[in-house]
């Protein structure tokens, strides 16, 4: 109860202006959660995408390793991480992994993907365990580099600063 009580402080209300794109587009409907499910808690990411040069068939290409981000509520507290899973983890020790179920090419070509993933596992106890479903909007940065990756660098890691709005989503009451 205590868990819940500490993170409904965290709970941010959904404003127009957040479930839009970085230029005012409204969210994709791909890229909705379902119709019944409830925002949980919206989170800005801080981070980078980490990519790895890999060698195959003769191809050199940049191939996304993890992100390592920092969350943050709309008062600029930190209030969890994201990294490998993907996996996004509340400071309660609480988290979700997620799955990718749709995806967008963002108004900003420079940007990764908007996406909805949904949640294929928990763990820890607290707020994460009702997370269904997970949205990623406003994406700026965080594009592999066009170039940099060759046969001479096979094996070599590069970071790519990033930020995206994180919408969590489930069926709490």
């Amino acid at each position: 109860m205590r868990t819940r009580k500490m993170f409904g402080a965290l709970l941010l209300a959904i404003s127009p202006a957040a479930a839009c794109g970085q230029n005012g587009e409204q969210v994709p409907p791909q890229l909705k959660p379902p119709e019944g499910t409830k925002l949980i808690l919206h989170a800005r990411a801080k981070g980078d995408q980490v990519y790895t040069c890999k060698q195959e068939g003769g191809q050199s290409s940049w191939t996304l390793k993890a992100p390592d981000a920092q969350l943050f509520d709309e008062s600029g507290r930190a209030i969890g991480r994201h990294f490998a899973g993907p996996s996004w983890q509340a400071s309660d020790g609480s988290t979700v992994i997620g799955k990718v179920a749709a995806r967008f090419d963002p108004p900003d070509k420079d940007a990764i993907p908007w996406l909805l993933l949904t949640a294929a596992e928990h763990s820890g106890s607290g707020l994460m365990n009702s997370v269904t479903h997970i949205q990623r909007l406003n994406t700026k940065g965080g594009k592999a580099p066009a170039a940099g990756c060759d046969a001479s660098h096979a094996g070599s890691e590069t970071r790519v600063p990033y930020t995206a709005d994180y919408f969590f989503y489930g069926n709490q009451p």
